[in-house]
């Protein structure tokens, strides 16, 4: 759209073809670009000083065995740099020595990953043991594989070389690096060798992955490479997000992009006929002379000059005023007092501020469970040993008087049960000062599993070197029991080794952990060599409680049309237990749960067919269906039926997805938007990253996980229950006060389109940029103030956000209303005008001047009567404006220069002035006051009657008792307030609305996706249920 401006301003510059000074669109043309241009480079002005003080910042690194202060900005691969307490970490290291005796320190990787728990790294085995005089004197070698913005994960080896150690190869992971931006925590200080991931430029014809070689030795740089940009993982890791385009802004491109036809067309006409004008009546007029030798480009001055004067229906104001509104509500959201969680000391933040409109027409919620739906806060409750239940009678295994007498009596099965959940993690005990031991774990079960040991008296103290065998294989048949209770199970096994078969497996092991490519896949192909034929000794259950308000939230949330899709990493029969409780899904015999399983792509394909065929029957019925899906499944469908599950997705309301991957998390959101649906991602770890960036929305949850998700999102809550409130509240009053700013914009630019044909504007430039940039910019401005209803009514409707979801608000329907009235008000006002003045020996700008006080008298009163609500700043705002526009104007007049000298003071003296702009007001807000008001009283909307009730302080109607009510007042109202998925969503009327272009997609299964069986016998049929109709 800039473009189309700054093409509009050259042309204006051709003093033969413009029929306005330049100013008029040049002058909001070069604020708008210096509004943008001085954000943009404040934003760079502040990434400078941030860049500046980062590179210059002072640190410690080995010079020929001493230490010396550099600047972080001269940092070369091969630097062993030493940081102290509390000092940021200025480029990625490889640790390789603490003050800690055991070899550890602490980090804070809030700036990194989000997460406020400090983490605990670990020096390499090869490193164990080394004091302060041999880490200045150390040599070596690291190797490393190309770079990657993985945070979580280094595949890299270590070899120091003698008289250190003897060459020997050492395995490198994430657990042994301090990476750029963390911050030393507890440790007094640290060392490591700086490395950059690189890739080393190889000759062509040697085919194998360029790996990098750090040597150091003596703090010197063995190796010395060129190297551009920022290598490390946080360098890698940054970027610019990819803008995401709302609804509302398509629409308003497809409508821009239909006035331009438009606009073209009235150039083609109107240029036509001024040139068959001038060559047939106004070279007979002896006032006007042209050339007869014209020159070749004579034609186009005409066209030109009516392309000049259409442009301004493209209002160049749209922008600057969308995304200032956009600000605003994007601070609304930051503001609002009811969404801060107290709890956890958090607010709601819109981290973007382009989309709110979006949250007010979303039609799926793709929601992870564990920290997002549940607290995320792992607590031992039950367990079987041995066949033996404990924790059944009192919720409690920790309490359980015959687990206790067990463990005191030192019983064999438990002993052993006992002993792998507190061997077989991850996680680190650290020795506090006072001499208490400290776990510090990666996941909250392994955290709980260690802490419940450690109450039953099995409590991990040290662990040396790298544990083998560090995962527990989840076995299928877990106790059912524990999952129907919602509580999420795992299956503890051992086997005994001989001492043969664990040296030939150690070596094996070694290997694969020291690989720099492929390292976890050859890792996990050694652990299964291991992990056969293992002795079951028992299942251990952990609860992780609903959050508050969560059933609530989503079954507010399903009345207002929403679907719900749960991806979640758990197993199947824990997630379905979870969705009872929430809500998600409903048991028999009001819902029904189809299920689609299988190992091979036959058993899926059957599986899938039957669960497709099961819901096209039953489609009318009011059964609520919804089907479930695990991660193996989902692999072979989305590789090899894609179109038969899409026609499921869109036949269904509700799924679950048990144990699916983030990529499988963000490849269901694709495969949704596909439908054209607008989908809404919420999360609360790293591994719904994914699938937030791949939502239209994105929102993340401030939980125990970090700050990941939150930081990757659009929009972040302190809690799932704030949800209902962002997007009923927030989304929908966005998407009401955005329908109407930008019709509005339109509808006012058309005023300014009055013209004869030949060409010359009837307002004078000044008078142009002002109504357009000052005299019905501001007024409109305060609709972010504007509520149809009030929150309290919205909250208990949510069925009123179908209006929302169906873009009934702003459409080529409504668009063709404003467009209608717009050209109906130029029409009154330039009529009304000329014959007011016709006989009246007038200047032409006095004739301008009333056509434009004729336009801000019907804008002050359009605006008036489209406002809802009423403040004293909106009150301000149309009225103040509205004065403002008289003394701004006397007080042009009273200077003799400014081309209007003593014209408004003339006009104010003259009755006919007056009396001319009531026959304008009454004319052209007479019609459109009577349709308002038939509309209102005899064919009332859902929201009209609820804003009926609100005037009224009556009873407060909601949805549920609005139909009976409205029955007996209207027999002829044919209005449907059922919360179910219908068809067609314009069941209810709306002024100046009909079908928006959401709801008149075309239906996914109007075409069979059937790919099971012959084409003959395919079922074809409606599938009424969450269906957008032709």
């Amino acid at each position: 759209m800039n473009q189309y401006f700054l093409l509009i301003a050259c042309l204006q510059l051709w003093s033969l073809i413009t029929p306005v000074n330049p100013a008029s669109t040049w002058g909001p043309l070069i604020f708008i670009f210096a509004v943008s241009a001085t954000k943009e480079a404040w934003d760079d002005y502040n990434r400078y000083i941030s860049d500046k003080q980062a590179n210059e910042k002072e640190v410690w690194i080995v010079k020929n065995g001493t230490r010396k202060h550099i600047q972080a900005q001269d940092i070369r691969v091969g630097n062993i740099v030493w940081i102290r307490e509390n000092e940021e970490v200025p480029c990625d290291l490889v640790l390789i020595g603490t003050s800690d005796s055991q070899g550890i320190c602490h980090v804070e990787t809030a700036a990194l990953d989000g997460e406020i728990d400090l983490k605990t790294r670990v020096i390499p085995l090869t490193c164990v043991g080394l004091d302060s005089e041999q880490l200045h004197k150390i040599k070596g070698v690291i190797e490393c594989p190309n770079p990657d913005k993985d945070i979580r994960r280094l595949d890299a080896n270590i070899r120091l070389f003698p008289p250190f150690i003897d060459n020997d190869i050492c395995p490198l992971t994430i657990s042994n690096t301090l990476l750029q931006s963390c911050y030393l925590r507890n440790t007094e200080w640290a060392c490591g060798v700086a490395v950059k991931q690189i890739a080393i430029q190889v000759y062509p014809k040697l085919i194998y992955k360029a790996k990098t070689e750090v040597e150091f030795t003596k703090g010197l740089i063995i190796i010395n490479l060129n190297f551009s940009g920022n290598e490390t993982k946080l360098g890698m890791s940054r970027g610019v997000p990819e803008p995401k385009l709302t609804a509302m802004d398509a629409m308003i491109d497809k409508l821009t992009g239909a006035i331009f036809l438009f606009q073209i067309a009235v150039v083609v006409v109107l240029g036509s006929a001024g040139n068959v004008w001038k060559d047939t009546e106004a070279r007979k007029q002896w006032y006007v002379k042209y050339v007869d030798d014209e020159p070749w480009y004579q034609i186009l001055v005409i066209p030109l000059r009516f392309e000049l004067l259409c442009s301004i229906m493209i209002p160049i104001s749209i922008k600057v005023s969308l995304d200032f509104v956009k600000s605003l509500y994007a601070k609304f959201i930051d503001w609002d007092e009811e969404m801060y969680d107290h709890e956890t000391d958090t607010p709601a933040h819109a981290a973007n501020t382009a989309i709110s409109e979006d949250l007010g027409q979303v039609e799926y919620i793709l929601t992870d469970k564990t920290g997002t739906l549940t607290e995320n806060k792992m607590i031992f409750r039950r367990c079987c040993i041995g066949g033996t239940f404990y924790g059944n009678e009192s919720g409690d295994a920790l309490r359980d008087v015959e687990l206790l007498n067990a463990v005191a009596n030192n019983s064999p099965h438990v002993i052993k049960f006992l002993t792998v959940m507190t061997l077989c993690n991850t996680v680190i005990p650290i020795k506090s000062s006072s001499g208490a031991i400290l776990y510090k774990a990666q996941s909250q079960d392994e955290d709980a599993l260690v802490n419940a040991a450690s109450n039953l008296h099995m409590v991990l103290v040290n662990k040396n070197g790298n544990t083998a065998g560090q995962r527990i294989k989840t076995f299928v048949d877990a106790v059912d029991k524990y999952a129907q209770l919602g509580l999420r199970t795992l299956c503890l096994g051992w086997r005994e080794l001989e001492s043969a078969e664990y040296l030939e497996w150690s070596r094996s092991f070694k290997e694969a952990n020291s690989a720099l490519i492929d390292r976890d896949w050859k890792v996990a192909e050694v652990c299964q060599k291991l992990e056969h034929s293992l002795e079951i000794l028992g299942v251990s259950a952990i609860e992780d409680r609903l959050q508050a308000g969560v059933p609530e939230t989503i079954e507010i949330l399903r009345q207002s049309g929403i679907n719900f899709w749960m991806l979640t990493g758990d197993k199947q029969s824990t997630a379905i237990q979870i969705a009872l409780l929430c809500n998600l899904i409903s048991s028999e015999p009001k819902g029904q749960l189809l299920y689609i399983n299988g190992r091979t792509v036959d058993e899926v394909a059957r599986s899938l067919e039957r669960v497709l065929l099961t819901m096209r029957i039953t489609t009318s019925e009011p059964k609520e269906l919804a089907f479930v899906v695990d991660g193996w499944a989902l692999e072979i469908i989305l590789s090899r039926y894609t179109e038969a599950f899409t026609e499921l997705a869109v036949l269904s309301k509700t799924a679950i997805c048990c144990r699916v991957t983030p990529s499988q998390k963000a490849q269901l959101v694709k495969l949704l938007k596909s439908c054209d649906y607008r989908t809404l991602a919420i999360g609360d770890g790293g591994n719904d990253v994914r699938m937030i960036q791949q939502a239209d929305i994105g929102v993340g949850i401030s939980g125990r996980e970090g700050l990941q998700a939150a930081r990757a999102a659009d929009y972040s809550i302190g809690k799932f229950r704030f949800l209902k409130r962002l997007i009923l509240v927030h989304g929908r009053y966005s998407y009401n006060r955005t329908a109407f700013l930008s019709q509005y914009s339109f509808y006012k630019s058309f005023f300014s389109f009055l013209s004869g044909i030949a060409g010359t504007s009837l307002f004078n430039s000044v008078s142009l940029m002002a109504y357009n940039v000052f005299y019905t910019s501001i007024p409109v401005l305060t609709t972010v103030l504007d509520k149809d209803l009030s929150e309290k009514t919205v909250m208990q409707n949510p069925e009123i956000l179908l209006y929302c979801q169906a873009g009934r608000l702003l459409n080529p329907s409504t668009f063709a209303g404003w467009f209608g009235r717009s050209l109906y008000h130029a029409i009154i006002v330039f009529l009304i005008t000329i014959h007011a003045y016709a006989n009246e020996k007038s200047e032409m700008e006095e004739l301008s001047m009333v056509a434009l006080s004729g336009s801000i008298w019907l804008q002050a009163f359009v605006v008036t009567l489209e406002m809802n609500s009423f403040t004293f700043l909106q009150f301000l705002a149309i009225w103040g404006n509205f004065i403002a526009f008289y003394i701004i104007n006397f007080f042009i007049s009273s200077v003799p220069s400014a081309g209007m000298y003593t014209i408004m003071f003339r006009l104010c003296r003259q009755p006919t002035y007056w009396v001319t702009l009531l026959l304008i007001s009454g004319v052209g807000m007479g019609p459109v006051l009577a349709l308002k008001y038939f509309r209102y009283t005899y064919r009332p909307s859902a929201i009209n009657i609820l804003q009926k009730a609100e005037r009224s302080r009556g009873p407060m109607y909601t949805l549920v008792n609005l139909e009976s009510q409205l029955r007996s007042d209207m027999e002829n109202t044919n209005i449907s307030f059922s919360t179910a998925p219908v068809k067609n969503k314009n069941s209810v009327y709306e002024p100046l609305l009909s079908d928006s272009p959401i709801s008149s997609r075309r239906s996914l299964v109007s075409s069979s996706f059937d790919i099971f069986q012959p084409a003959q016998s395919r079922t074809t049929s409606s599938f009424p249920r969450n269906i957008k109709a032709n």
